[in-house]
């Protein structure tokens, strides 16, 4: 191994790069499947310190759809959870937690029509 590394210097690291982020990747890959299969992570109550991309994944909506019905600001966090866009928006963390479970009613609702 060694020997063919330094035969190429640039291309051997490479492939040891590419590989090693590829593990990595598989293994998110293979961390989030089994979490998300779980019946327990699957339409649970949204709580306040949950994100609306976690709620939109376990209630297996689209992440984008959830933070357009809530009319959710730009935020400046990378993952804002309920009572952060409640604080941004100046009102109760009650009254998102309430718009929450309306969308997810109405999306529920949706999903049996079909």
């Amino acid at each position: 191994m060694l020997k063919l590394l330094k035969a190429h210097p640039i291309a051997g690291p490479g492939f040891l790069l590419a590989l090693a982020l590829t593990l990595f990747f598989a293994g998110r890959l293979v961390l989030d499947m089994v979490y998300w299969a779980d019946p327990a992570h699957r339409n649970q109550t949204p709580q306040a310190w949950m994100t609306p991309r976690y709620i939109a994944h376990s209630w297996g909506m689209d992440p984008k759809e959830l933070g357009r019905a809530l009319n959710m600001p730009k935020p400046s966090k990378e993952r804002p959870t309920l009572t952060y866009i409640a604080e941004i928006r100046g009102v109760p963390v009650e009254q998102v937690l309430a718009e929450v479970e309306a969308i997810l009613a109405q999306g529920a609702e949706e999903r049996q029509r079909k």
